[in-house]
């Protein structure tokens, strides 16, 4: 059986990668897997616990990093832990199926390393910071100083964009779901 291939989407928060990635997956049109993030932190509005994220307590997240549980994990803010657990990927893979994993910037280089040819990253960039802060402030979820905080470190994460394999800007967000949908289709036909 041939084994599946990962596609990892990374990009600072407030870029529209959970956006992008869900308009692809309703489609259908791939045969692409989602392999759903662990976090610790508390979940928004709406989502729901093992569709949008695994939501750990502290101590749960904690316990697996000691386990060697993740693939990648990464406490991205102060107290604030993100990962993808091996067993979300490893078994989809080993089965033939193609997972699209939606992981931050350090995550991805991390991921992409391990996995070799069998992965592919694809990196999204606002078209600005200003318009990242003013994305982040539209979405009503985060205080000011939370916004600045993530608008920070997406400037970080931005000098990461060349260890990518794709970068696109999502200034046009139908015409960034065309490029990054267009990119896959290439890689998984190989």
């Amino acid at each position: 059986m041939k084994k599946g291939k990962l596609i990892i989407i990374s990009a600072p928060s407030g870029c529209g990668k959970s956006t992008i990635i869900g308009e692809i997956m309703d489609k259908g049109e791939l045969d692409l897997e989602f392999s759903v993030s662990a976090t610790n932190r508390k979940p928004r509005p709406g989502e729901v616990d093992g569709v949008n994220y695994h939501f750990l307590s502290d101590q749960q997240f904690k316990d697996l990093i000691a386990e060697k549980a993740f693939v990648e994990y990464e406490q991205v803010y102060p107290g604030r832990y993100y990962g993808t657990l091996r067993s979300e990927i490893q078994n989809r893979v080993n089965e033939g199926h193609n997972v699209i994993l939606d992981i931050d910037v350090n995550g991805g280089m991390n991921v992409r390393q391990q996995f070799g040819d069998d992965a592919m990253s694809i990196f999204i960039e606002p078209p600005s910071i200003p318009e990242l802060r003013r994305r982040l402030k539209q979405r009503g979820s985060d205080s000011d100083e939370a916004i600045e905080e993530r608008v920070g470190r997406a400037e970080y994460e931005l000098s990461f964009r060349d260890k990518f394999d794709h970068v696109v800007t999502n200034d046009e967000l139908e015409r960034a779901i065309s490029d990054i949908e267009q990119k896959i289709k290439d890689f998984i036909s190989k």
